[in-house]
């Protein structure tokens, strides 16, 4: 199906519906392992981002209506059940607003390696190290996107090898062929206030971790974690939910796909 312009693959007909989120700079290629593993007894649906995907160009959404567009999504694939949310990155951030906003639309949650990206706790976890890695890379990506967009085509190729530098030195497993500067719109919105930025955001860390049962995996093998111990601790106290690390980086279903399934096979069980 297709909906805002955006393709929805759907794979499986089982009765729990898993919704794939990825972040940057990813499409929804990032869950082939994933649902290869899991279609055989989940309805798996998948989706390359607005904006992310480069055969289909099209303006980045605000948050509001990234979740405007997910509940539409929602409402096709699972009209009757509540989903299950499957997140990585930005994905993460994207399907937590629409967990709060939408609560009743979301019956489990599994979360890859960003956690409770706006709240204090985070913030005071990050030395002056890790804050200036985090900021300096974020901000390359965001200022390539304002490249792309004050300077069109002209600084369209600029903005797209600033974009696949930093995807390289991140080692992004992604295919450097799929990644474009459009795909940086998310850090503009944060750094800059682009589409409203995020200053309406819900605290992920005051409202979710204990309103469903949430899967949360995290890469160990980073120099920075995107959440706090008190994310964790939270989550691995909710009757339900599990907290679980990998020693991988950042792309942890990419690094470790059979690990990463079996776990997922686990925790989900046979609907």
């Amino acid at each position: 199906m297709n909906i805002q312009g955006v393709d929805i693959q759907v794979e499986g007909n089982g009765p729990e519906t898993l919704l794939m989120l990825h972040g940057w700079p990813d499409t929804s290629a990032l869950w082939n392992d994933t649902v290869d593993a899991l279609k055989q007894t989940h309805t798996c649906v998948r989706l390359t981002l607005p904006a992310f995907d480069a055969k289909a160009p099209m303006p980045p959404k605000s948050l509001a209506d990234m979740v405007a567009f997910i509940h539409e999504v929602v409402q096709q694939v699972s009209p009757q059940k509540p989903v299950t949310l499957v997140l990585h990155d930005w994905g993460c951030i994207f399907g937590y607003e629409y967990a709060a906003t939408y609560p009743e639309r979301v019956g489990r949650m599994v979360a890859v390696d960003v956690g409770d990206h706006n709240s204090k706790a985070l913030s005071v976890s990050w030395n002056a190290k890790a804050k200036w890695s985090v900021f300096s890379y974020q901000i390359w990506l965001a200022i390539a996107w304002q490249i792309a967009q004050i300077l069109g085509s002209v600084g369209q190729p600029l903005a797209d090898r600033m974009t696949r530098y930093m995807a390289k030195a991140l080692r992004c497993p992604s295919s450097v062929a799929d990644m474009h500067a459009g795909m940086n719109a998310p850090y503009a919105m944060k750094w800059m206030g682009a589409l409203n930025g995020f200053d309406l955001a819900a605290n992920v860390l005051k409202s979710l971790p204990k309103a469903r049962p949430m899967l949360y995996i995290y890469g160990k093998r980073k120099p920075f974690m995107f959440h706090s111990q008190q994310w964790l601790d939270t989550i691995a106290a909710h009757p339900g939910s599990r907290v679980e690390g990998f020693d991988t980086g950042h792309w942890v279903m990419s690094n470790k796909p059979q690990a990463f399934t079996a776990l997922l096979k686990e925790w989900l069980g046979n609907p």
